[in-house]
């Protein structure tokens, strides 16, 4: 496998229903910068203002092309509701075939 795509993660709030992440995810495939997202409920726990903290979350994998991968992280930025978002990023290699559908 030669060839890379990126894969972005982020979290969004657990007391978001079902339907509002999933406007939220369908949003990015539709302006043509997330070629496939996935979602599902998790459980975090983190540090926050000075104690220990539990939450219930949406855990937000998106795939999308190298070449757009600013343009999602922005997007998500500009609708993202927390004050710090956990915003992560890594290249993960691919076969030509998925790339090629990633790429559009």
């Amino acid at each position: 496998m030669a060839d890379t795509i990126c894969i972005i993660q982020t979290t969004l709030p657990g007391e978001w229903t079902e339907p509002i992440v999933g406007e939220w995810s369908s949003s990015l495939v539709q302006d043509g910068i997330a070629a496939c997202v996935q979602r599902s409920r998790i459980t975090s726990v983190f540090r926050w203002e000075e104690s220990l903290e539990s939450a219930e979350e949406w855990r937000v994998q998106l795939k999308t092309s190298t070449h757009n991968k600013e343009r999602l992280v922005e997007a998500i930025l500009a609708s993202h509701p927390y004050d710090a978002p956990q915003i992560v990023s890594w290249d993960a290699e691919t076969t030509s075939e998925y790339a090629s559908w990633i790429e559009g």
